[in-house]
């Protein structure tokens, strides 16, 4: 079969590899929609993530498609099954698996190899985290799941409720997610980023203020110039050691933040500890998915509520995959590709 393969620090082939045998609890998925993700651009820069992939690997992990090949021992499930499955799963019996936070398990099995024709889904996963979708559920739709599933954790650690004046700091996908659910939980988003493109979305997604800091050398100063908004929770969905500080300046007393966005490992932040105490601040972070995240986005994409018509600005064949990883590292805005993996 034709799949992306990651060889080290921006290089990507796309070869030929030997579809492998399925064993014991398995099955195979016929990919029908894969898209790029904020995560594999790193990776991709980076050349490898010590936790998720050790190249040479299979990449990728934002998939939907249906099952072309089940193991006699993965029960409930059938040749023909439209499916999407998360990109790990926890292994149930660690200390953090007991106490619901299967986000923080010690033993998290990762799967990658979305960018392929088709990816066989390891026993675990298959247990935990494969899903069935409803016939009229769209392939590009359920591929937003797992980053998805993500959001929903951000948005339930920082527990929004309806009339908060919620400020996201960020207009990549996972920022934009964030503004569609805090919409939908009925509070006042202003979206803070760059891109017309990426603002214009933030509108069309329920922001009712957008803020364009293009240009701007000072996140902070930009966004006290255009706005004298009170934020009861600041969302980082940037991942960057300035961004996370002025997240802190930016939120009313007793407000919360989440720290969403992954730093640079070895970055550090500096904050003031006076404003954090005599403020009661509350600071968070989130991290990845569970299962139960999983299936709440899910729930919402059949709903209706996030769509890949939002989130999706293009396509591109698997075979231009390399080049679709270098414009985006050379500054590619576009908010999500969907990667054509049968050509």
């Amino acid at each position: 079969m034709k799949a992306a393969v990651l060889y080290g620090q921006e290089q990507i082939r796309v070869e030929d590899v030997p579809e492998p045998a399925l064993r014991p609890g398995e099955v195979r998925i016929q990919i029908e929609a894969a898209l790029t993700c904020g995560t594999d651009l790193k990776v991709f820069k980076r050349g490898y993530h010590a936790r998720m992939i050790v190249p040479p690997a299979v990449f990728g992990h934002e998939l939907a498609g249906t099952l072309g090949e089940v193991s006699p021992d993965a029960t409930g499930w059938k040749i023909g099954d439209r499916v999407v499955v998360a990109n790990s799963a926890p292994c149930g019996d660690c200390f953090y698996c007991r106490q619901g936070r299967e986000n923080l398990c010690d033993d998290l099995l990762f799967l990658n190899g979305a960018y392929a024709e088709s990816i066989v889904v390891p026993a675990r996963l298959v247990q935990k985290n494969l899903l069935r979708l409803k016939p009229e559920s769209a392939f590009r739709d359920a591929a937003l799941v797992e980053p998805l599933a993500c959001v929903v954790l951000g948005v339930e650690d920082a527990q929004l409720r309806p009339g908060q004046n919620v400020l996201v700091l960020g207009t990549g996908p996972i920022g934009l997610m964030f503004v569609a659910l805090a919409r939908h939980l009925g509070c006042h988003v202003t979206a803070a980023g760059r891109g017309e493109a990426r603002l214009q979305t933030a509108r069309k997604l329920g922001a009712q203020s957008v803020i364009d800091i293009s240009g701007h050398a000072d996140l902070l100063l930009a966004i006290q110039a255009q706005t004298s908004e009170a934020f009861d929770v600041v969302i980082e969905a940037v991942g960057k050691p300035e961004v996370w500080e002025a997240a802190v300046r930016l939120v009313r007393k007793g407000g919360v933040v989440n720290f969403f966005g992954g730093c640079p490992a070895g970055t550090t932040v500096s904050l003031d500890t006076a404003l954090i105490h005599y403020s009661n601040l509350t600071l968070l972070a989130s991290f990845h998915h569970t299962p139960r995240t999983i299936r709440r986005a899910l729930e919402l994409i059949e709903a209706g509520v996030i769509r890949a018509d939002d989130f999706v600005s293009g396509e591109c064949p698997l075979s231009q995959l390399p080049q679709l990883f270098k414009s985006m590292a050379a500054g590619n805005r576009a908010v999500k590709t969907l990667v054509r993996v049968h050509e």
